[in-house]
């Protein structure tokens, strides 16, 4: 089956606006898809708080004004714990109703997605936590990469790419994600270079001050790739660390 998705924010789509302007992010993510489904990762600070404060307070009249559906994303933190929590928190501040077999569902306006952690095994006790907080599956969606496979990803080594700087009318910004619901998964900040003192490599700001050299060699730049290499050559590069 070919990859498929809805229209969805990731972290650096939010974070680039900066801590003090995360409600005008979500505003922005919500707005630019005015009809069906839309995902919006709400986490990078604090998903408690943003589902509380801004998707169902200051934000609440723009998602029910929404002719579909806005899914909230929380990826961070214990998954039962945190998915009960945001559905009891949504479920306070936009409605549910009882369905037929008893178990609670938000308004239609509003869903949320689990994709952080998700195996088998982990899948089950998010439902069980639901069902024992009477909240019917039909509230949430999953979205699951690696932990479908033998789990050697990069949750392993607590390894990502994430963005984390970008120039806003000429100023330049720190981007940075940093979760209340797990701070391990806090990401750097500014602009970065890779650099290798005694004999280890280290990533650090950088700085005009710094005389150690950037060791990385640029391969991609604003859409156009600056150094092609073939498949066999990083093969044999890989090959020579391993």
């Amino acid at each position: 089956m070919p990859g498929f998705s809805i229209p969805a924010a990731e972290h650096s789509t939010v974070t680039a606006w900066g801590r003090e302007h995360e409600v005008d992010a979500y505003r922005k993510h919500a707005a630019s898809v005015s009809v069906g489904l839309v995902a919006v990762v709400s986490d990078s600070y604090d998903v408690l708080a943003a589902c509380r404060h801004i998707w169902g307070d200051a934000l609440k009249p723009d998602v029910l004004a929404r002719d579909g559906t806005l899914v909230v994303r929380p990826d961070s933190g214990d998954p039962p714990t945190v998915v009960v929590q945001v559905l009891n928190i949504l479920g306070d501040a936009f409605g549910s109703s009882v369905n037929v077999k008893g178990y609670r569902v938000l308004d239609p306006h509003v869903r949320v997605i689990q994709g952080d952690g998700i195996d088998r095994a982990m899948l089950t006790k998010i439902i069980d936590a639901m069902r024992a907080n009477r909240w019917s599956a039909d509230n949430i969606a999953f979205g699951s990469g690696g932990g479908l496979l033998q789990k050697l990803n990069r949750d392993t080594c607590r390894y990502a790419f994430k963005c984390s700087s970008v120039t806003v009318g000429g100023i330049e910004r720190d981007v940075f994600k940093q979760p209340a619901t797990d701070r391990g998964k806090s990401s750097k900040k500014g602009r970065l270079k890779l650099i290798l003192s005694g004999g280890h490599y280290a990533t650090v700001r950088d700085s005009s001050d710094d005389p150690e050299p950037d060791v990385l060699n640029e391969v991609f730049l604003n859409g156009e790739l600056r150094n092609r290499q073939s498949w066999e050559s990083v093969c044999r590069r890989a090959a020579l660390t391993t």
